[in-house]
């Protein structure tokens, strides 16, 4: 084993390892709402539109995020599928790709501190574990991010060690370590150059000095993120008049720092409560990486990995605006410690509360599969889900396993076969098949079976959907389909002789609408669901006209 966790074999593996643990739930896990279409359909418009510079959803500017992923999935798409396709496997691509270079970045970086072995097993707990995985499967930033953090960490803790004597770094370590700064940057702003930030102010202040700073290159390296994101930087400040920057930071960033109307609010604590879940199946080292990590803290690897960890987290609890993933650019400094703590004897608190701790979370996946079930499945659901709970209980029995036998490499491992498995089958078997999550997917089918669906060139389009605005809906029927409140925007668009989807609230008033316009229009489906993103039951009717268009009708 000591043989392929060295050099590039071990970094190939970890990478190879999140590919397999990625790719099920890339492939078959429909459209998630809402970040995740915002991205696609804003990178499905750079390709229908040539314009690579601005970003918008719709006729929307989206001034959230910088521009690298939209780029990265417009490049995804070209090369494997086409806009018109509407294939979300192929804009997941990039999110898949960062995970598998966070992996390979963990090992990397672990190796130089703890040694191969250990590096292999850090880059693989990463790679498997629960929040990166997911985050992997879908269409955003967060994976991508995670890929580039990781990189520019693993670089700044092999020129943390090296100023202490313990191995080297050259020029392209370096080199590395501002190509992730930059990229990261490009990515998704601030957040990458704030972890690094962080971690340097408390290694200075731990340590007392930083000879490492004075080795970092600071101006080649300045001047190669500034051609990274200064192009782009100057460019969409042009094309929007500098709107572009008001809104990200006065209309995104500030609010989640101090806590806007749509916050995602949450106490203190909330990332710490959900570690033992997102880190699952490793879930079982975290009592003992806690008291192991302290006990170590002088030594290089794990003080780098305390400094990278625990002032971001810090922050990341305090700030008001808090999403799971949020924390996902911190879990490589995580299995850094993970993996080192199984180097180390254990005492009993640790073994049995980390083995108890793994077994309730197994436990407690089991049960949110089941409970998944009997909301929004039906019969034929019931045996992927027994399989997917019973995969997700025997890692959490290998996850305790590591701790309370001899065999905790073998139990680790086995472990996390089990949890890729469990994801895959929940994510790829399961989660696809409850109907009622996945509205816009059965409205798109709907649509097709009455003949209805603009894209077959059947009917004249766009399609106007009232009272239901998810963006998941505006990605597979394309840019064109028009999100409204009005119902005389839907009367409008059958008096074209297009269809209307009408949500039940808007039901009433669309039909009187029709009346007073003398527009005539049947019902030709109708779709029931559960929009999970507002957290209602929904019910739509798909409305057919019953008349040409009125250019056509007015014709001589």
């Amino acid at each position: 084993m000591e043989v392929l966790a060295r050099g590039w074999r071990g970094r190939l593996l970890a990478a190879l390892i999140a590919l397999i643990a990625g790719l099920p739930g890339l492939i078959l896990t429909p459209v998630i709402d809402r970040d995740e279409p915002r991205f696609a359909q804003s990178a499905a418009q750079m390709l229908e539109t040539g314009d690579v510079v601005d970003i918008n959803f719709q006729d929307a500017p989206r001034a959230k995020k910088p521009v690298l992923v939209y780029w990265l999935q417009a490049a995804s798409v070209a090369a494997t599928s086409s806009s018109e396709a509407r294939a979300i496997w192929a804009y997941r691509i990039p999110s898949l790709l960062g995970a598998m270079l966070a992996a390979a970045a963990c090992a990397w970086g672990a190796e130089a501190l703890f040694g191969a072995l250990p590096g292999l097993v850090a880059g693989a707990i990463l790679g498997v574990s629960t929040l990166l995985v997911i985050d992997a499967d879908l269409a955003t930033a967060d994976a991508v991010l995670v890929g580039l953090t990781t990189l520019m960490m693993a670089a700044f803790a092999r020129i943390y060690a090296a100023a202490k004597g313990e191995g080297r770094a050259g020029v392209r370590t370096k080199t590395l370590f501002w190509l992730g700064l930059g990229l990261a940057t490009l990515d998704k702003g601030p957040v990458g150059p704030a972890i690094a930030l962080l971690t340097g102010v408390t290694l200075a202040i731990w340590d007392r000095s930083a000879p490492w700073a004075k080795s970092l290159g600071w101006i080649w390296g300045l001047i190669l993120v500034f051609a990274i994101v200064g192009p782009w930087a100057a460019a969409i400040t042009v094309t929007t008049d500098g709107t572009f920057w008001t809104g990200a930071i006065a209309g995104d960033l500030a609010p989640k720092l101090t806590g806007g109307p749509e916050s995602h609010g949450a106490p203190p604590g909330y990332h710490l409560l959900l570690l033992p879940i997102l880190f699952f199946p490793a879930t079982a080292l975290l009592p003992a990486m806690r008291i192991e990590g302290w006990r170590a803290r002088a030594q290089t690897g794990v003080r780098f990995a305390l400094a990278w960890l625990v002032p971001a987290w810090i922050l990341f609890e305090l700030l008001p605006t808090k999403l799971p993933h949020y924390v996902l650019p911190l879990y490589p400094a995580l299995a850094w410690l993970a993996s080192f703590a199984l180097t180390r004897p254990l005492g009993p608190w640790s073994r049995w509360v980390g083995a108890g701790l793994s077994l309730f979370i197994g436990v407690g996946m089991g049960v949110i599969i089941a409970v998944a079930i009997s909301l929004y499945g039906g019969a034929a659901d019931v045996a992927p889900a027994i399989m997917a709970g019973s995969l997700a209980l025997g890692a959490g029995l290998a996850g305790a396993a590591v701790l309370v036998t001899r065999h905790g490499l073998a139990a680790l491992a086995a472990a996390g076969v089990l949890g890729v498995a469990a994801h895959a089958v929940a994510f790829a078997g399961v989660l696809p098949a409850l109907d009622p999550l996945w509205t816009s997917r059965a409205i798109v089918r709907a649509l097709d079976r009455a003949g209805l669906d603009p894209r077959g060139g059947l009917t004249p389009g766009p399609v106007t959907v009232v009272g239901y605005a998810e963006p998941s809906l505006v990605f597979m029927l394309g840019t064109d389909t028009e999100v409204s409140d009005d119902v005389g925007d839907a009367a409008q668009t059958i008096s074209e002789g297009g269809p209307a989807v009408v949500d039940s609230d808007h039901d009433a008033a669309f039909r009187a609408e029709l009346a007073a316009d003398k527009l005539k229009a049947h019902p030709a489906g109708a779709v029931q669901g559960f929009d999970y993103a507002r957290g209602k039951s929904v019910r739509l009717t798909i409305y057919k006209s019953d008349q040409p268009p009125l250019s056509n009708a007015s014709a001589p």
